[in-house]
């Protein structure tokens, strides 16, 4: 295939999961209109109805997270405890400080970042348990300065109606206290128009962050405006870039990582050597039913949207990764961090043998919520930035904005909004500014010599 020269599309390539969040939201329209409408009580009877729990109220009392925390094996609290601390030391470096600009003497612009005042996050709880997302969520915006932190997520059968104690225990570790026995479409309409009564309320949000389902994706789109989010979170999806070099248990050590989160993740593999492709064919044969969700994984392997790129060489290779821009890159080749200089897209990209993405997910440091779907192209993973708003705040004096004024009064014209002059105008009533006259034109050059033939 001509990859490079401009034969194949690179974009579909290699096909995403189908995921039709239109046809998602003629179910979670009127399950968001329900909640708006009788707020906690829709909440209760969608718990019993989706989740087989009848709750007397969707608030997580404190005592369920001190409980939870007490409980906690102590080794995965020894590992939420350092996931916490290498998150809180790369979003710490993410502060922005303020920014102030003179532009001229009398007339500045300063750039203010201000928290968001509210946010809920959302923690899914469907084929796994995922406390690293509370803590990918928590952090930061606490780092942020966010004023208030409201998580949800949906009720367990098995924990009578509360949330996966280790989801409790993680908002414990974190400071978090108010909590919500709330999963799905339902959840992200609390956010959005708040729901219950007295000191168990849930105030709505500014924001809402978070991965969810396609449910969960489709009333983020259709309550986006009321709300901010982050994104509609899609399939998790890892691409591998690996040449001869690459370990191939290692690779298909990582294809599986990710195709174990759900039977529509994306594993591809993208490699200039066919010898690799063969063994790391030959290691997933060998691993994947020794795993204990190996029919999950089967089902992703042989989806759609996993797949094998044979390409000419990594110059090739690059092109599809660009083209791709997978939520997970990895970068397995000689001379790793060259290769991964040039990547334009990924969500995040983890550079040399021994940075899996499963490192990723739980303490590198980085954030695992991350653009899907080919997002990579135009947006970013969570932040500290995705809880803050950049405000320009504008202060001229009233010589600084005299001496400006005849162009704005020029711009206001030729947009034949005259208003916006006159806003300026009417400051100056004894000293109405004028728009210079034009330069007169250059004179012209003389004209070069023409070279004539006999």
């Amino acid at each position: 295939m001509d990859l490079l020269g401009g034969s194949v599309d690179l974009r579909t390539l290699v096909p995403r999961a189908e995921l039709d969040v239109e046809a998602a939201l003629a179910a979670v329209r009127p399950i968001c209109e329900d909640v708006r409408r009788r707020g906690e009580e829709a909440l209760i009877e969608y718990g019993e109805h989706f989740d087989g729990v009848r709750l007397q109220s969707v608030r997580v009392a404190r005592e369920a997270m001190t409980q939870a925390l007490a409980a906690l094996d102590p080794q995965v609290r020894a590992a939420l405890e350092e996931s916490i601390r290498r998150a809180r030391k790369v979003h710490t470096d993410q502060r922005r400080r303020d920014v102030r600009t003179e532009v001229v003497p009398g007339g500045a612009v300063t750039e203010r970042w201000i928290p968001v005042d509210r946010v809920g996050l959302y923690v899914p709880g469907g084929l796994a348990v995922y406390p690293s997302s509370v803590v990918m969520n928590v952090v930061p915006a606490q780092t942020a300065g966010v004023g208030g932190i409201a998580v949800a997520s949906p009720p367990q059968k098995d924990f009578d109606g509360l949330p996966h104690p280790t989801i409790l225990a993680a908002c414990a570790l974190l400071g978090v206290d108010e909590v919500y026995s709330v999963g799905g479409a339902q959840a992200i309409a609390m956010f959005a128009y708040g729901a219950g009564r007295g000191v168990t309320r849930c105030e709505p949000v500014n924001l809402v962050t978070g991965p969810g389902n396609i449910y969960v994706a489709a009333a983020k789109r259709l309550l986006k405006g009321r709300i901010g989010i982050d994104a509609e979170a899609g399939p998790t999806e890892i691409m591998v870039l690996a040449d001869i070099s690459a370990s191939p248990a290692h690779v298909a050590a990582d294809l599986i990582s990710q195709a174990e989160h759900d039977p529509l993740a994306a594993a591809v593999l993208v490699t200039d050597s066919p010898a690799l492709a063969e063994a790391v064919d030959l290691e997933l044969a060998k691993l994947v039913p020794a795993t204990k969700h190996s029919e999950r994984i089967t089902l992703a392997l042989r989806g759609r949207q996993s797949a094998t790129v044979l390409v000419d060489d990594l110059e090739a290779g690059l092109a599809v990764a660009n083209a791709y821009a997978a939520e997970h890159l990895e970068i397995q080749t000689s001379n790793a961090r060259v290769v991964a200089g040039r990547v334009r897209n990924a969500g995040a990209v983890f550079v040399g043998p021994y940075s899996p993405v499963s490192l990723g997910d739980y303490c590198a440091g980085s954030n695992h919520v991350l653009p899907t779907g080919g997002c990579a192209c135009h947006s970013s993973g969570l932040s500290v930035q995705s809880f803050l708003k950049g405000v320009h705040i504008v202060e001229y004096s009233d010589s600084a904005l005299a001496e400006v004024a005849h162009h704005v009064v020029a711009l206001a014209n030729a947009e034949d909004l005259p208003a916006h002059g006159e806003a300026v105008t009417i400051r100056f009533p004894h000293e109405a500014p004028q728009v210079p006259a034009a330069a007169p034109p250059a004179a012209p050059e003389p004209a070069e010599p023409q070279e004539t033939t006999q």
